[in-house]
């Protein structure tokens, strides 16, 4: 294994305990004992790739090839149910998390999906799904409004981070160019939706039209 190959590795372990976290402290919102923190941080933390396996036809999926991924999750899960307690503002912790793992899992599953052979619009589409199944289904379980559904810019943070990386892959560009370039664009667009309230322009709605009785 080389350096950057390495160094994806962790970035791949970093990715895991962000999102794990995450589903960890909305478990800690709904006051949940220590097996639903661990339920959770692993249906957050591998939902998303899980999904992009299946669509791949990758299987076995990543994480039971990798049992030391259910051990990051876990221990991260229990990191927060020991100390959830010491932050303030636990759904604004939960934004930040969420957009580490968010920005790691858009680029990481779009270079698996190239490397599975994907066509590059499909590279960035599961990138997407990488990076946002696992949370949609964290919020569904736990009865909360998904955040790819709230104001702020989410979903389209993914796709800058998965196109970003899929473009400079195709330029050609060196992969830790792109991998790295691809990760600070889709942090830094969540990063200022969450900090100042960007949010993509919503549908207002109109008065209705009346039409004449047709006889």
């Amino acid at each position: 294994m080389d350096a950057l190959d390495a160094a994806l590795r962790l970035l791949d372990w970093i990715g895991i305990a962000a999102f794990a976290a995450s589903g960890a402290l909305v478990a800690s919102r709904k006051q949940m004992d220590a097996v639903g923190f661990m339920l959770i941080a692993c249906v957050t933390g591998f939902g998303g790739g899980t999904m992009r396996d299946l669509l791949l036809g990758r299987t076995p999926v990543f994480w039971l090839a990798h049992p030391e991924l259910l051990a990051i999750a876990a221990a991260a899960a229990l990191v927060v149910f020991f100390t959830a307690h010491l932050v303030e503002s636990r759904f604004r912790a939960l934004l930040w998390v969420d957009a580490v793992g968010m920005a790691l899992y858009a680029v990481i599953g779009a270079e698996i999906a190239l490397i599975a052979g994907a066509d590059p619009w499909a590279a960035v589409l599961l990138g997407v799904v990488t990076a946002t199944a696992g949370g949609i289904l964290r919020d569904v379980i736990c009865n909360e409004l998904p955040l790819i559904l709230r104001r702020e810019i989410y979903i389209t943070a993914a796709a800058a981070a998965a196109v970003t990386y899929v473009a400079l892959r195709l330029a050609p560009l060196p992969r830790d160019v792109a991998l790295v370039s691809g990760i600070l664009i889709g942090f830094a667009i969540r990063a200022a939706a969450i900090a100042r309230g960007w949010s993509l322009p919503a549908y207002k709605s109109r008065p209705a039209r009346d039409y004449p009785d047709r006889r």
